[in-house]
Protein backbone atom coordinates (compact mmCIF):
# COMPACT_ATOMS: atom_id res chain seq x y z
CA UNK A 1 0.00 0.00 0.00
CA UNK A 2 1.28 3.50 -1.14
CA UNK A 3 0.30 6.80 0.44
CA UNK A 4 0.38 9.83 -1.01
CA UNK A 5 -0.34 13.21 1.25
CA UNK A 6 -2.70 15.98 -1.11
CA UNK A 7 -4.07 18.37 1.06
CA UNK A 8 -2.94 19.48 4.35
CA UNK A 9 -4.62 23.03 5.09
CA UNK A 10 -6.35 23.37 8.91
CA UNK A 11 -8.23 20.93 9.94
CA UNK A 12 -8.79 19.30 6.03
CA UNK A 13 -6.52 16.09 4.60
CA UNK A 14 -6.36 14.69 1.67
CA UNK A 15 -4.32 11.63 0.10
CA UNK A 16 -4.46 9.33 -2.25
CA UNK A 17 -3.83 5.70 -1.71
CA UNK A 18 -2.95 3.03 -4.43
CA UNK A 19 -2.86 -0.83 -3.80
CA UNK A 20 -1.42 -3.09 -6.25
CA UNK A 21 -3.43 -4.81 -8.15
CA UNK A 22 -1.35 -8.35 -7.72
CA UNK A 23 -2.14 -8.18 -3.62
CA UNK A 24 -5.84 -7.84 -4.63
CA UNK A 25 -5.97 -10.43 -6.59
CA UNK A 26 -4.34 -12.55 -4.10
CA UNK A 27 -6.57 -11.87 -1.47
CA UNK A 28 -9.66 -12.27 -4.09
CA UNK A 29 -8.28 -15.91 -4.45
CA UNK A 30 -8.34 -16.53 -0.62
CA UNK A 31 -11.89 -15.43 -0.34
CA UNK A 32 -12.96 -17.18 -3.12
CA UNK A 33 -11.42 -20.34 -2.17
CA UNK A 34 -13.48 -19.78 1.21
CA UNK A 35 -16.89 -19.60 -0.46
CA UNK A 36 -16.14 -22.96 -2.41
CA UNK A 37 -15.09 -25.02 0.84
CA UNK A 38 -18.30 -23.38 2.10
CA UNK A 39 -20.44 -24.07 -1.19
CA UNK A 40 -23.01 -26.88 -1.08
CA UNK A 41 -24.23 -27.77 -4.94
CA UNK A 42 -25.26 -30.86 -6.48
CA UNK A 43 -22.55 -33.45 -7.99
CA UNK A 44 -20.32 -32.20 -5.67
CA UNK A 45 -19.03 -33.17 -2.33
CA UNK A 46 -18.96 -30.72 0.94
CA UNK A 47 -16.10 -28.69 0.49
CA UNK A 48 -14.75 -30.19 -3.09
CA UNK A 49 -16.01 -27.50 -5.46
CA UNK A 50 -14.34 -26.37 -7.59
CA UNK A 51 -12.52 -22.58 -7.15
CA UNK A 52 -13.61 -22.02 -10.73
CA UNK A 53 -17.21 -22.83 -10.16
CA UNK A 54 -17.22 -20.34 -7.19
CA UNK A 55 -15.42 -17.54 -9.13
CA UNK A 56 -18.41 -18.19 -11.88
CA UNK A 57 -21.18 -17.99 -9.51
CA UNK A 58 -19.84 -15.42 -6.96
CA UNK A 59 -16.73 -14.09 -8.94
CA UNK A 60 -18.84 -10.29 -8.89
CA UNK A 61 -19.54 -9.98 -5.13
CA UNK A 62 -16.34 -11.59 -4.17
CA UNK A 63 -14.88 -8.93 -5.81
CA UNK A 64 -16.99 -6.36 -4.38
CA UNK A 65 -16.27 -7.84 -1.02
CA UNK A 66 -12.70 -7.34 -1.74
CA UNK A 67 -12.89 -3.86 -3.03
CA UNK A 68 -14.80 -2.64 0.22
CA UNK A 69 -12.30 -4.21 2.36
CA UNK A 70 -9.71 -3.03 0.83
CA UNK A 71 -10.94 0.27 0.86
CA UNK A 72 -11.92 0.61 4.76
CA UNK A 73 -8.65 -1.45 6.09
CA UNK A 74 -6.34 0.90 3.86
CA UNK A 75 -7.90 3.97 4.90
CA UNK A 76 -8.12 3.09 8.71
CA UNK A 77 -4.54 2.12 8.76
CA UNK A 78 -3.71 5.62 6.53
CA UNK A 79 -5.57 7.31 9.21
CA UNK A 80 -3.72 5.43 12.52
CA UNK A 81 -0.54 5.72 10.98
CA UNK A 82 -0.82 9.84 10.95
CA UNK A 83 -2.43 9.74 14.36
CA UNK A 84 -5.27 11.62 12.55
CA UNK A 85 -9.14 11.22 14.25
CA UNK A 86 -11.88 11.75 11.30
CA UNK A 87 -14.63 14.35 12.61
CA UNK A 88 -16.67 13.13 10.17
CA UNK A 89 -17.03 10.32 7.24
CA UNK A 90 -14.01 10.69 4.93
CA UNK A 91 -15.30 10.96 1.51
CA UNK A 92 -13.42 8.36 -0.78
CA UNK A 93 -13.41 8.68 -4.68
CA UNK A 94 -11.96 5.53 -6.95
CA UNK A 95 -9.46 6.83 -9.40
CA UNK A 96 -8.70 2.96 -11.12
CA UNK A 97 -9.09 -0.65 -9.93
CA UNK A 98 -12.58 -0.95 -9.48
CA UNK A 99 -13.59 -2.66 -12.85
CA UNK A 100 -11.59 -6.50 -13.44
CA UNK A 101 -9.11 -5.15 -15.62
CA UNK A 102 -5.66 -5.71 -13.74
CA UNK A 103 -5.23 -2.05 -12.70
CA UNK A 104 -4.09 -1.06 -9.33
CA UNK A 105 -6.64 -0.02 -6.84
CA UNK A 106 -6.54 3.75 -6.34
CA UNK A 107 -8.61 6.38 -4.62
CA UNK A 108 -8.70 9.74 -3.35
CA UNK A 109 -9.80 10.41 0.01
CA UNK A 110 -10.40 14.09 1.81
CA UNK A 111 -11.72 14.52 5.19
CA UNK A 112 -11.82 16.76 8.23
CA UNK A 113 -10.16 15.51 11.20
CA UNK A 114 -10.58 16.40 15.17
CA UNK A 115 -8.55 19.25 16.69
CA UNK A 116 -5.76 19.21 19.07
CA UNK A 117 -7.61 19.74 22.08
CA UNK A 118 -5.26 20.53 25.24
CA UNK A 119 -7.42 20.03 28.33
CA UNK A 120 -7.44 23.51 30.06
CA UNK A 121 -6.73 24.27 33.42
CA UNK A 122 -9.69 23.57 35.19
CA UNK A 123 -9.05 24.45 38.76
CA UNK A 124 -10.37 28.21 38.90
CA UNK A 125 -13.78 26.65 37.52
CA UNK A 126 -15.85 28.73 40.16
CA UNK A 127 -19.53 28.20 40.15
CA UNK A 128 -23.11 29.27 41.95
CA UNK A 129 -25.54 26.92 42.79
CA UNK A 130 -29.16 28.44 42.83
CA UNK A 131 -31.48 27.06 45.37
CA UNK A 132 -35.02 28.09 45.96
CA UNK A 133 -37.29 26.38 48.55
CA UNK A 134 -41.07 25.43 48.02
CA UNK A 135 -43.33 27.68 49.94
CA UNK A 136 -46.68 27.39 51.30
CA UNK A 137 -48.04 29.60 49.08
CA UNK A 138 -46.72 27.27 45.72
CA UNK A 139 -47.93 23.86 47.40
CA UNK A 140 -51.46 25.93 48.23
CA UNK A 141 -51.89 26.99 44.49
CA UNK A 142 -50.84 23.07 43.59
CA UNK A 143 -53.94 22.25 45.59
CA UNK A 144 -56.03 24.55 44.42
CA UNK A 145 -55.81 23.45 40.69
CA UNK A 146 -55.94 20.00 42.49
CA UNK A 147 -59.07 20.65 43.67
CA UNK A 148 -60.65 22.33 41.22
CA UNK A 149 -59.75 19.32 38.98
CA UNK A 150 -62.13 17.49 41.39
CA UNK A 151 -64.95 19.72 41.62
CA UNK A 152 -68.64 18.57 41.12
CA UNK A 153 -71.31 20.38 39.12
CA UNK A 154 -74.74 21.73 41.15
CA UNK A 155 -77.89 22.46 39.36
CA UNK A 156 -79.15 26.44 39.68
CA UNK A 157 -82.71 25.89 39.99
CA UNK A 158 -82.95 29.64 39.05
CA UNK A 159 -84.02 30.50 35.61
CA UNK A 160 -81.63 32.74 34.09
CA UNK A 161 -78.75 33.52 31.49
CA UNK A 162 -75.76 31.90 31.53
CA UNK A 163 -73.18 34.31 32.30
CA UNK A 164 -69.51 33.78 33.10
CA UNK A 165 -68.13 31.01 35.76
CA UNK A 166 -71.39 29.73 35.07
CA UNK A 167 -71.82 25.90 33.57
CA UNK A 168 -74.20 25.11 30.91
CA UNK A 169 -74.89 21.42 30.49
CA UNK A 170 -75.88 20.88 26.76
CA UNK A 171 -76.65 18.27 23.57
CA UNK A 172 -75.02 19.17 20.47
CA UNK A 173 -75.08 17.83 17.16
CA UNK A 174 -72.08 19.16 15.01
CA UNK A 175 -72.44 19.32 10.98
CA UNK A 176 -70.24 20.22 8.13
CA UNK A 177 -72.42 21.35 4.89
CA UNK A 178 -75.15 20.04 6.73
CA UNK A 179 -74.28 16.94 7.49
CA UNK A 180 -73.53 15.56 11.36
CA UNK A 181 -69.72 14.31 11.19
CA UNK A 182 -68.40 11.45 13.18
CA UNK A 183 -67.82 13.01 16.76
CA UNK A 184 -69.68 15.66 16.82
CA UNK A 185 -72.41 14.60 18.45
CA UNK A 186 -72.95 14.50 22.46
CA UNK A 187 -75.38 14.68 25.51
CA UNK A 188 -75.25 16.33 28.72
CA UNK A 189 -71.87 17.89 27.88
CA UNK A 190 -70.66 20.44 31.22
CA UNK A 191 -69.43 23.85 29.17
CA UNK A 192 -68.28 26.58 31.34
CA UNK A 193 -68.66 29.90 30.06
CA UNK A 194 -65.19 31.85 30.01
CA UNK A 195 -63.69 28.57 30.10
CA UNK A 196 -60.83 26.20 27.89
CA UNK A 197 -61.49 22.94 26.45
CA UNK A 198 -63.45 24.14 23.65
CA UNK A 199 -63.26 24.81 20.53
CA UNK A 200 -62.57 28.56 19.98
CA UNK A 201 -65.64 30.59 19.96
CA UNK A 202 -68.14 27.46 21.45
CA UNK A 203 -68.61 28.58 24.98
CA UNK A 204 -68.83 32.24 23.99
CA UNK A 205 -71.56 31.98 21.69
CA UNK A 206 -73.59 29.94 24.45
CA UNK A 207 -73.05 32.82 27.42
CA UNK A 208 -76.95 34.17 27.81
CA UNK A 209 -78.78 31.33 27.04
CA UNK A 210 -81.49 29.28 29.64
CA UNK A 211 -82.22 26.00 30.54
CA UNK A 212 -84.57 24.68 27.27
CA UNK A 213 -83.43 27.52 24.48
CA UNK A 214 -81.84 26.11 21.17
CA UNK A 215 -79.63 27.78 19.25
CA UNK A 216 -76.98 26.79 16.32
CA UNK A 217 -73.46 28.13 16.24
CA UNK A 218 -70.68 28.29 13.48
CA UNK A 219 -67.59 27.42 14.70
CA UNK A 220 -64.05 26.87 12.82
CA UNK A 221 -61.95 24.48 13.83
CA UNK A 222 -58.14 25.52 14.64
CA UNK A 223 -55.52 24.55 11.88
CA UNK A 224 -53.68 22.34 14.48
CA UNK A 225 -56.68 20.46 15.87
CA UNK A 226 -56.39 16.76 15.95
CA UNK A 227 -59.15 15.11 13.36
CA UNK A 228 -57.47 16.06 10.14
CA UNK A 229 -60.74 16.13 8.27
CA UNK A 230 -61.75 19.33 10.29
CA UNK A 231 -58.80 21.08 10.97
CA UNK A 232 -58.99 24.64 9.71
CA UNK A 233 -62.61 23.41 8.74
CA UNK A 234 -65.37 25.80 9.82
CA UNK A 235 -68.72 23.59 11.40
CA UNK A 236 -72.37 24.30 12.70
CA UNK A 237 -73.29 23.29 16.02
CA UNK A 238 -76.95 22.49 16.94
CA UNK A 239 -77.21 23.06 20.67
CA UNK A 240 -79.64 22.33 23.12
CA UNK A 241 -79.34 23.32 26.59
CA UNK A 242 -80.91 21.11 29.43
CA UNK A 243 -79.84 22.42 32.99
CA UNK A 244 -77.75 25.96 34.58
CA UNK A 245 -74.98 24.42 37.10
CA UNK A 246 -72.16 26.13 38.98
CA UNK A 247 -68.94 24.37 39.22
CA UNK A 248 -68.10 23.97 43.61
CA UNK A 249 -63.99 22.74 44.03
CA UNK A 250 -63.80 19.89 46.24
CA UNK A 251 -62.76 21.13 49.81
CA UNK A 252 -59.28 20.48 50.62
CA UNK A 253 -59.08 17.88 53.08
CA UNK A 254 -58.29 14.36 53.92
CA UNK A 255 -61.20 13.56 51.84
CA UNK A 256 -59.74 14.69 49.26
CA UNK A 257 -56.34 13.26 50.02
CA UNK A 258 -58.16 9.88 50.34
CA UNK A 259 -59.36 10.43 46.61
CA UNK A 260 -56.16 10.79 45.51
CA UNK A 261 -54.98 7.29 47.20
CA UNK A 262 -53.40 9.11 50.46
CA UNK A 263 -54.41 8.57 54.38
CA UNK A 264 -54.11 12.11 54.82
CA UNK A 265 -53.59 15.64 53.62
CA UNK A 266 -50.47 16.09 55.17
CA UNK A 267 -48.94 13.12 53.46
CA UNK A 268 -50.43 15.04 50.43
CA UNK A 269 -48.69 18.27 50.74
CA UNK A 270 -45.34 16.36 51.28
CA UNK A 271 -45.71 14.77 48.51
CA UNK A 272 -46.75 18.03 46.25
CA UNK A 273 -43.90 20.02 48.21
CA UNK A 274 -41.20 17.01 47.43
CA UNK A 275 -42.34 17.49 43.69
CA UNK A 276 -42.14 21.13 43.26
CA UNK A 277 -38.69 20.99 44.99
CA UNK A 278 -37.68 18.65 42.53
CA UNK A 279 -38.95 21.20 39.89
CA UNK A 280 -36.85 24.02 41.40
CA UNK A 281 -33.74 21.19 41.25
CA UNK A 282 -33.78 20.38 37.91
CA UNK A 283 -34.40 24.42 37.34
CA UNK A 284 -31.07 24.55 39.57
CA UNK A 285 -29.29 22.09 37.23
CA UNK A 286 -29.94 23.44 34.01
CA UNK A 287 -28.44 26.85 35.82
CA UNK A 288 -25.29 25.68 37.03
CA UNK A 289 -25.07 23.68 33.92
CA UNK A 290 -25.28 26.60 31.89
CA UNK A 291 -22.96 28.60 33.63
CA UNK A 292 -20.26 25.90 33.52
CA UNK A 293 -20.74 26.09 29.81
CA UNK A 294 -20.21 29.46 29.43
CA UNK A 295 -17.22 29.25 31.66
CA UNK A 296 -15.56 26.13 29.56
CA UNK A 297 -17.00 28.09 26.13
CA UNK A 298 -13.94 30.38 27.03
CA UNK A 299 -11.28 28.15 27.15
CA UNK A 300 -11.91 26.85 24.00
CA UNK A 301 -9.19 28.04 21.85
CA UNK A 302 -9.41 25.50 19.14
CA UNK A 303 -10.86 25.66 15.71
CA UNK A 304 -14.03 23.68 15.40
CA UNK A 305 -14.18 21.41 12.33
CA UNK A 306 -16.30 23.26 9.34
CA UNK A 307 -18.59 20.19 8.38
CA UNK A 308 -19.80 19.12 12.34
CA UNK A 309 -20.17 23.33 12.14
CA UNK A 310 -22.55 22.85 9.36
CA UNK A 311 -24.33 20.02 10.45
CA UNK A 312 -25.15 21.48 13.80
CA UNK A 313 -26.04 24.39 12.18
CA UNK A 314 -28.41 22.68 9.59
CA UNK A 315 -30.13 21.24 12.52
CA UNK A 316 -30.89 24.17 14.61
CA UNK A 317 -32.05 25.97 11.59
CA UNK A 318 -34.72 23.77 10.97
CA UNK A 319 -36.42 24.09 14.29
CA UNK A 320 -35.99 27.88 13.55
CA UNK A 321 -37.80 27.31 10.18
CA UNK A 322 -40.56 25.24 11.83
CA UNK A 323 -40.98 27.47 14.96
CA UNK A 324 -41.10 30.40 11.93
CA UNK A 325 -44.07 28.64 10.03
CA UNK A 326 -45.75 28.16 13.73
CA UNK A 327 -45.08 31.90 14.80
CA UNK A 328 -43.03 31.09 17.73
CA UNK A 329 -40.49 32.60 16.19
CA UNK A 330 -38.58 35.74 19.12
CA UNK A 331 -36.33 36.52 16.45
CA UNK A 332 -38.98 38.14 14.46
CA UNK A 333 -37.26 41.81 14.31
CA UNK A 334 -33.90 40.38 12.82
CA UNK A 335 -33.34 39.90 9.00
CA UNK A 336 -32.53 36.15 7.69
CA UNK A 337 -29.02 36.77 7.25
CA UNK A 338 -28.56 38.37 11.32
CA UNK A 339 -30.22 35.51 12.15
CA UNK A 340 -28.08 32.79 10.58
CA UNK A 341 -25.03 34.59 11.80
CA UNK A 342 -26.28 34.32 15.16
CA UNK A 343 -27.00 30.73 15.14
CA UNK A 344 -24.07 29.85 13.53
CA UNK A 345 -21.87 30.90 16.16
CA UNK A 346 -24.43 29.03 18.60
CA UNK A 347 -23.54 25.74 15.98
CA UNK A 348 -20.43 26.68 16.66
CA UNK A 349 -20.53 27.07 20.53
CA UNK A 350 -21.96 23.69 20.93
CA UNK A 351 -19.60 21.94 18.37
CA UNK A 352 -16.71 23.04 20.52
CA UNK A 353 -17.99 22.46 23.64
CA UNK A 354 -19.03 19.57 22.60
CA UNK A 355 -15.42 18.26 21.65
CA UNK A 356 -14.08 19.77 24.85
CA UNK A 357 -16.48 18.04 26.95
CA UNK A 358 -15.16 14.68 24.80
CA UNK A 359 -11.81 15.15 25.77
CA UNK A 360 -12.46 15.56 29.37
CA UNK A 361 -14.37 12.73 29.76
CA UNK A 362 -11.43 10.40 27.61
CA UNK A 363 -8.72 11.89 29.43
CA UNK A 364 -10.35 11.02 32.63
CA UNK A 365 -11.92 7.55 32.03
CA UNK A 366 -15.58 8.83 31.74
CA UNK A 367 -17.83 6.00 30.20
CA UNK A 368 -21.50 4.76 29.98
CA UNK A 369 -22.68 1.79 31.09
CA UNK A 370 -25.04 -0.54 30.01
CA UNK A 371 -27.01 -0.44 32.70
CA UNK A 372 -27.07 3.46 32.25
CA UNK A 373 -28.19 2.61 28.34
CA UNK A 374 -30.99 0.36 29.57
CA UNK A 375 -32.30 2.21 31.94
CA UNK A 376 -32.39 5.83 29.27
CA UNK A 377 -34.17 3.03 26.73
CA UNK A 378 -36.85 2.02 29.70
CA UNK A 379 -37.46 5.66 29.99
CA UNK A 380 -38.07 6.16 26.80
CA UNK A 381 -40.28 3.54 26.28
CA UNK A 382 -42.21 4.88 29.31
CA UNK A 383 -42.87 7.75 27.15
CA UNK A 384 -44.96 5.49 24.65
CA UNK A 385 -47.65 3.45 27.14
CA UNK A 386 -48.62 0.11 25.48
CA UNK A 387 -46.11 0.43 23.27
CA UNK A 388 -42.86 -0.38 24.90
CA UNK A 389 -42.22 -3.76 23.74
CA UNK A 390 -42.00 -2.14 20.05
CA UNK A 391 -39.80 0.67 21.33
CA UNK A 392 -37.45 -1.60 22.80
CA UNK A 393 -36.90 -3.68 19.08
CA UNK A 394 -36.55 -0.45 17.33
CA UNK A 395 -33.49 0.35 20.13
CA UNK A 396 -32.42 -3.44 19.41
CA UNK A 397 -32.54 -2.99 15.32
CA UNK A 398 -30.85 0.61 15.09
CA UNK A 399 -27.44 0.80 16.70
CA UNK A 400 -27.39 4.25 15.80
CA UNK A 401 -31.12 5.37 18.13
CA UNK A 402 -28.94 3.44 20.51
CA UNK A 403 -25.81 5.69 20.24
CA UNK A 404 -28.17 8.95 20.20
CA UNK A 405 -29.30 8.12 23.73
CA UNK A 406 -25.10 7.64 24.91
CA UNK A 407 -24.44 11.13 23.76
CA UNK A 408 -26.58 13.06 26.23
CA UNK A 409 -25.76 10.63 29.22
CA UNK A 410 -22.09 11.14 28.96
CA UNK A 411 -22.43 14.71 28.83
CA UNK A 412 -24.37 14.70 31.70
CA UNK A 413 -21.63 12.48 33.68
CA UNK A 414 -18.64 14.61 32.01
CA UNK A 415 -20.68 17.94 33.78
CA UNK A 416 -20.88 16.29 37.10
CA UNK A 417 -17.41 15.37 37.01
CA UNK A 418 -16.51 19.02 36.66
CA UNK A 419 -18.98 20.56 39.26
CA UNK A 420 -17.66 18.41 41.49
CA UNK A 421 -14.30 19.89 40.60
CA UNK A 422 -15.89 23.38 40.40
CA UNK A 423 -15.57 25.60 44.01
CA UNK A 424 -19.52 25.66 43.99
CA UNK A 425 -21.24 28.18 46.37
CA UNK A 426 -24.97 27.82 47.06
CA UNK A 427 -27.31 30.15 47.21
CA UNK A 428 -31.09 31.01 48.13
CA UNK A 429 -33.02 32.48 45.65
CA UNK A 430 -37.21 33.10 44.77
CA UNK A 431 -38.39 30.69 41.99
CA UNK A 432 -38.81 33.54 39.77
CA UNK A 433 -35.26 34.06 39.74
CA UNK A 434 -34.39 30.34 39.33
CA UNK A 435 -36.40 30.57 36.60
CA UNK A 436 -35.16 33.18 34.72
CA UNK A 437 -32.98 31.75 32.71
CA UNK A 438 -30.73 34.30 30.42
CA UNK A 439 -29.87 32.76 27.12
CA UNK A 440 -26.41 31.71 26.51
CA UNK A 441 -23.26 33.59 25.76
CA UNK A 442 -21.89 33.47 22.27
Amino acid sequence: MQVTDTLNEGLKRGFTITIPAAELAEKRDARLKEVAANLTLPGFRPGKVPVSLARQRHGEAVRAEVLEQAVSESLRSALEERGLRPAGQPQVELVSGQEDDGKDLEFKVETEILPEITVPDLSDLSLTRLKAVASDEAVDKILADVAKRQRTFETIEEVRPAVKGDVLSVDFVGKRDGVPFDGGTAQDVNVEIGGEGFIPGFAEQIEGMKPGEEKQITVTFPENYGAEELAGKEATFDITVKELKKSVDAPIDDELAKLLGFETLEQLRDLVRKQVEGEYDQLSRLRIKRDLLDALATKTDFQAPEGMVDAEFQQIWQRVEADRKAGQLDDEDKDEDTLRADYRKIAERRVKLGLLLAEIGRKNAITVTQDELGRAMRAEAMRYQGQEKEVFTFFQNNPQAIESLRGPIFENKVVDYLIELAKVEDKEVTPEELSDIPPADI
